[in-house]
């Protein structure tokens, strides 16, 4: 997901004590009088949550609000894939056309029904070229018509041009009630993509009379078991229970609520004094405090924590460059003395956790490391680069992330180990989340932070992210044996022969390093003992739709 990007920014200890709605003595038993009391998850977002229309939302803060607020055909419950607005699907033979039945009665939280209509508008919103969706690869690459109608110029085929384009997208509601979609090709994953967020539909209805209907609570309207209902920019979000959701009964929780607090021992604080019931990726200097109450308990997560090299400008234009900063650093150290919540260090990018036809993990397939941590090779390597620059000596250079504890402390480490390992002096440079995702976009830093989730479970979340000029590349590299692989993967039937083409388009990634990866992330939330029956997918967010507190 892009800029599944984490944490965040920065408020002050005496403001956000009042962000925060006290959840110590709220229970889903019976109290004294006899009625249940409201069972409210209060939990920590790290800054502002840049937005919540499927379109444009873009990292992981949106999105873990998105998926309890919205819901497409598919949903991942806590066993697994399940119908979420679909009643059933059918597949033609020659694995093309996918026909999908909504359930009865599916209502938007303002009474509307929810249709078919909705979700064809919603695909092709995403793919229209005047949205602006950073992730409509994702419904483009898979949908007959989609890449032709979202890479289309406005301007060039004027409106008659967009309108036969729109109209031969491969989605069409054939009535209320079902939606048939043409694939550019079989995919077999098809049902993993459509519970992805940015297939969820949107009300046709309110969309098309309020442009702005995703930015304020009093305007925003769901399909999902939550609905908003306040929002303070930068403050908080919360969501409450869906009485139009088509499975209330099964919701056990009454509301959820996301402070946003970008410091994490404010954040950490709070937990601790009961403020917050659930804590969202646990800093470095509380991990060991939270792994010896059984707060907080790892687990794999389908998530790679790397940096990013911008390409375009020197020194790391240079692929030499670039390798001896990649191999001048020590992994393990980082995680044993840094984050300390049993992460794996990374010498590729695609994360374990993606499993082949066959059974064998993807990662453990294509081998586990593409390069190796040698300083002497890496000095070697960087004066190698240099004198290829035309450069004497390597300037001083800055390493942007996003405000956050845990990110600082990573990169106080990587700082000083490229001092000691290749001599060079490294500028530290924070920006709020917003900001930082702005910079990134528009390549302005030489190192920056990153981190991916992987969409789905299948390999080509991770490996197309960076074909050339893709939304979520964002280092300015490009190499047309890479796209050539990840276009022709994408139409290959045959699993071992599609499974090599993405290993070897990872060996070209690997080999080119316009990213630097750095470990393979772990769940590492810590939830308090009460807050019970909530769940997490390994690439996504926790889901508290089932939640109580005993």
């Amino acid at each position: 997901m892009k800029a599944k990007k984490w944490l965040a920014t920065a408020v002050a200890l005496t403001m956000a004590g009042s962000l925060v709605v006290g959840c110590s003595t709220t229970t889903g038993d019976p109290g004294k009088d006899g009625k249940k009391k409201e069972v409210v998850i209060s939990t920590n977002e790290p800054g502002e949550i840049p937005s919540i229309d499927p379109a444009l939302a873009k990292d992981s803060q949106s999105s873990w609000v998105i998926d309890h607020v919205m819901e497409g055909l598919y949903f991942q419950d806590k066993d697994g894939l399940k119908p979420g607005q679909a009643k059933e699907h059918k597949v033609s033979a020659d694995g093309i056309t996918y026909t999908f039945t909504l359930k009865d009665g599916l209502k938007w939280s303002n009474g509307d029904a929810v249709t078919a209509h909705d979700f064809e508008f919603a695909w092709k919103r995403v793919l229209d070229p005047a949205t602006a969706s950073e992730y409509a690869y994702i419904i483009a690459d898979y949908i007959k018509g989609g890449k032709e109608y979202n890479s289309a110029d406005a301007k060039k085929e004027g409106e008659a041009g967009m309108k036969k384009l729109r109209d031969a997208v491969g989605v069409k509601a054939l009535d209320d009630k079902t939606l048939e979609v043409q694939l550019a090709a079989p995919t077999p994953f098809f049902l993993q993509l459509v519970s992805y967020y940015t297939y969820y539909p949107v009300p046709k209805k309110v969309v098309e009379s309020n442009a702005k209907w995703a930015a304020e609570a009093n305007t925003y309207v769901s399909n999902g078991p939550f609905k908003v209902v306040e929002w303070a920019k930068d403050k908080r979000l919360v969501a409450a229970k869906n009485e139009n959701y088509w499975s209330k009964d099964t919701i056990t929780a009454d509301k959820i609520i996301w402070n946003n607090l970008s410091d994490d021992n404010t954040a950490w604080q709070m937990y601790q004094n009961g403020e917050l019931n659930m804590f969202r990726a646990v800093p470095p200097a509380a991990t060991e405090q939270a792994l010896k109450t059984g707060e907080m308990k790892p687990t794999p997560q389908l998530a790679t924590y790397f940096y990013r090299f911008n390409v375009t400008k020197p020194p790391f234009n240079n692929v030499k460059v670039r390798k001896a900063f990649a191999m001048a650093i020590d992994r393990k150290a980082i995680i044993d003395n840094v984050t300390k919540a049993g992460q794996k260090p990374a010498y590729a990018f695609v994360s374990p956790g993606i499993k082949a036809p066959d059974g064998k993990d993807f990662r453990e397939a294509g081998g586990n490391a593409f390069f190796k941590e040698d300083a002497n090779e890496a000095k070697k390597l960087l004066e190698e680069g240099l004198k290829e620059l035309g450069m004497s000596s390597m300037p001083k250079i800055t390493l942007t992330y996003n405000t956050n504890e845990g990110h600082k402390k990573i990169a106080e480490a990587i700082q000083e180990m490229w001092k000691k390992n290749l001599g060079v002096e490294v500028e530290l440079q924070n920006a709020e989340w917003k900001v930082y995702l702005d910079k990134v976009h528009k390549l302005d830093y030489q190192v920056a932070r990153a981190g991916w989730i992987g969409d789905y479970l299948d390999p080509i979340t991770f490996i197309d992210m960076f074909v050339t000029k893709g939304d979520n590349n964002e280092t300015g590299w490009s190499n047309p044996k890479y796209d050539e692989l990840v276009v022709a993967s994408k139409k290959e039937q045959d699993q071992k022969k599609r499974d090599q083409m993405l290993h070897d388009a990872e060996k070209i990634l690997m080999d080119e390093m316009p990213i630097m990866p750095i470990y393979f992330y772990t769940h590492n939330n810590a939830y308090k003992p009460e807050l019970q029956g909530y769940y997490q997918p390994a690439n996504r967010e926790p889901v508290f739709r089932y939640a109580t507190i005993k």
